[in-house]
């Protein structure tokens, strides 16, 4: 650790808690030291953070003191008497699902990836509790705060705090949708081979990152690289490895504020179990066995403002079976197999830019009139956006919707809407937001 990550952890970033009423840096202290426990005490940690989750839900949360009031509960809280509830479900009962004593909490979209969206509250303290799970487990993969990173997201219009927070962490911030080479190229040029660099975002974004890098013949290595957001396909993981010649660190988590799990030494996935409950359920709601694929169903340990109970998040997983236990892992959570979606596909521009589904995402957030969407791309020459409407909805929001796209990719295409009543599964199971018919016929992109 060099001077300025020292200052910035011990001096900066807990005047910076004292002042903003956070717990960024206890929280992440927290982490650290849950890092070393064993396994029998992590999962004594985690049954009785379980059971105060539950209790305070029961007791608190208006929308299940009337729901067990006509259930007679049991006198320790059973997880299996609370409801499974999916997004629509938490968007219909939003406001009793919060606890009325909490005060001031921030809106938390999900990123609407399944192409239905998901909105939750939390309060700043539990906002500074998802933050420094991520840095943990960035610190997983060697990083410390203050080292350089290139990062993509959705939110390029950064603001004060935001533009403060990169300035603090010496992040190079860019636009993670309509990504054109000269956008790439302006921001890899930017890193050095001799310096110590890291490299984190939208698995698809990195990749076409590392595909602009491998045409363009760049020669430039990261410490690592953290991927999340989408799905880090196989395919991704080889070009992003070979061409920066590191490692990736995949991630899994949710925009809820749910931070599920995490790689580090292992391909599987460390399961964050001080700080959610995860279960994997078959349709019917009931547990399938370890090493078969189900349905992801999340609970937070640490959400009290608006606790998520059995939360269906639309993914499908295989948790690792317990025989199959590397003998020798750094840590003892419990183990992942594999987060299992759909292909993220991206559309391509006849001006030669990529938007990936955050692109999308990014911009329908603001438009709940619009319960769900689907993007289909047969050509070059435009696309075809089919809507599932939902209340206040009006011919203009489409012109709204089509305005921000042309802006916002900085090209032209023709964009044809279509009102729907009902958007198919991919076969996975999983509602689909985009199907590129155009990428599906090629052998790469």
């Amino acid at each position: 650790m060099n001077l300025y990550n020292f200052l910035l952890e011990n001096l900066i970033l807990r005047a910076g808690d004292l002042l903003l009423g956070t717990r960024f840096i206890g929280y992440l202290n927290e982490y650290r030291r849950l890092n070393k426990l064993s396994e029998h005490e992590l999962e004594k940690l985690h049954q009785d953070k379980l059971h105060t989750i539950l209790e305070h839900t029961r007791k608190t949360i208006p929308f299940y003191r009337d729901y067990f009031k006509n259930i007679e509960p049991s006198n320790k809280p059973s997880l299996e008497e609370f409801p499974v509830f999916d997004k629509l479900s938490v968007r219909k009962n939003l406001e009793a699902l919060v606890d009325p004593s909490s005060g001031n909490l921030k809106e938390y979209y999900s990123s609407g990836s399944s192409g239905i969206q998901g909105k939750v509250y939390l309060s700043s303290r539990e906002e500074s509790l998802v933050r420094a799970i991520l840095i943990n487990w960035w610190e997983w993969g060697g990083y410390e705060m203050g080292d350089h990173i290139l990062q993509t997201g959705i939110t390029p219009n950064r603001g004060v705090l935001k533009s403060v927070k990169d300035l603090l962490f010496k992040t190079d911030y860019h636009a993670a949708f309509g990504l054109s080479e000269d956008d790439v190229l302006k921001g890899l040029r930017k890193f050095v081979p001799t310096r110590k660099d890291f490299f984190g975002g939208f698995a698809s974004s990195l990749f076409v990152f590392s595909e602009v890098a491998a045409r363009n013949g760049i020669s430039l290595s990261f410490e690592s690289v953290f991927s999340w957001g989408d799905k880090m396909f196989p395919h991704y993981r080889k070009s992003i490895e070979k061409t920066f010649s590191t490692k990736v660190y995949d991630a899994y988590a949710c925009n809820e504020g749910l931070m599920i799990a995490a790689q580090a030494d292992l391909d599987y996935y460390y399961i964050m179990s001080p700080h959610i409950h995860l279960e994997i359920l078959d349709d019917e709601g009931k547990h399938v066995p370890d090493g078969e694929l189900g349905n992801v169903v999340v609970t937070s340990l640490d959400h009290f403002s608006m606790p998520l109970i059995r939360y269906k998040n639309g993914d499908l997983a295989v948790k690792l079976p317990r025989e199959k236990y590397p003998e020798h892992r750094k840590m003892k959570y419990p183990l992942l197999e594999r987060v299992v979606g759909r292909d993220t596909d991206i559309i391509k521009t006849k001006q030669g830019k990529i938007l990936i589904v955050h692109f999308f995402t990014g911009i329908f957030e603001f438009y709940p009139q619009v319960r769900q969407f689907r993007v289909i791309q047969n050509d070059l020459e435009g696309i075809l956006i089919e809507v599932i409407p939902d209340k206040g909805f009006d011919t203009t929001v489409l012109e709204n919707i089509r305005k921000e796209i042309l802006e916002k990719m900085e090209g032209n295409m023709k964009i044809e809407f279509v009102e729907v009543e009902n958007i198919p599964a991919t076969s996975s199971g999983k509602p689909q937001i985009i199907q590129n018919n155009l990428i599906r016929k090629e052998s790469s992109f």
